[in-house]
């Protein structure tokens, strides 16, 4: 594309902006093929085609580059995070598609590829853990979190804390297929759209029973 047909307004990423997106897209590739431990900074530089040293004036530590590649996925693939929650909007309809997006999401290859290395190296680097759940989980709960809070001083949710609930709605909605998906079984391969669907609305009718109120939410 020409400069000529380029639109007003249309941000040019610079040379700098560029070589920084190549270090990270190297970086999430050898981390995914290699595992944290394996990828040197040495390698990130090699695959790019530059030094080291020119690596850290970007990234000063392999866990800063973790961070962005982190960054990087969460922006491109972490639709659960920017999710409208209106809070008029009926409880059950916003679960059923807070769910599916997240699930969606988590069940998309850079993410399950994501959480399979953070989950592998999690014992021996548990920072890694911990920047990947504060980038992406712990963000997404959070706003899921204020949203069912409001809810329940509408009188739309059973009061309690609102946490606990998010927590327990997000352990429903990954009890199934996600299980299969994270874990690379066979069954993950073969679940349709109608099966996954039903897992949802199986997830908000127990969610339902424990927190709703039956003026409020309903299962169906």
């Amino acid at each position: 594309m020409s400069i000529e047909m380029i639109p007003d307004g249309t941000a040019v990423p610079d040379d700098a902006a560029l070589r920084r997106k190549a270090f990270v897209d190297a970086a999430r590739e050898l981390f995914f093929a290699r595992g944290y431990a394996g990828t040197t900074m040495s390698s990130i530089a090699g695959k790019v085609g530059g030094s080291k040293t020119t690596l850290w004036t970007y990234f000063p530590s392999k866990e800063e580059l973790f961070a962005a590649v982190v960054d990087d996925i969460a922006e491109s693939y972490g639709r659960a995070l920017q999710v409208d929650l209106p809070v008029d909007a009926p409880v059950p309809h916003m679960l059923r598609r807070f769910a599916d997006v997240l699930i969606s999401t988590l069940m998309s290859d850079p993410m399950l590829a994501l959480q399979q290395l953070v989950i592998g190296e999690a014992r021996r680097f548990p920072h890694l853990a911990e920047t990947f759940y504060d980038r992406g989980p712990r963000r997404g709960k959070a706003r899921l979190a204020a949203w069912m809070a409001e809810k329940m001083a509408r009188g739309e949710l059973r009061r309690g804390d609102p946490m606990l609930a998010v927590h327990q709605f997000s352990s429903l909605c990954q009890s199934g297929v996600y299980q299969f998906a994270i874990l690379n079984l066979p069954e993950a391969r073969r679940i349709d759209r109608a099966r996954f669907h039903a897992e949802i609305d199986a997830a908000v009718a127990t969610f339902h029973r424990a927190w709703g109120i039956e003026s409020g939410i309903k299962a169906t």
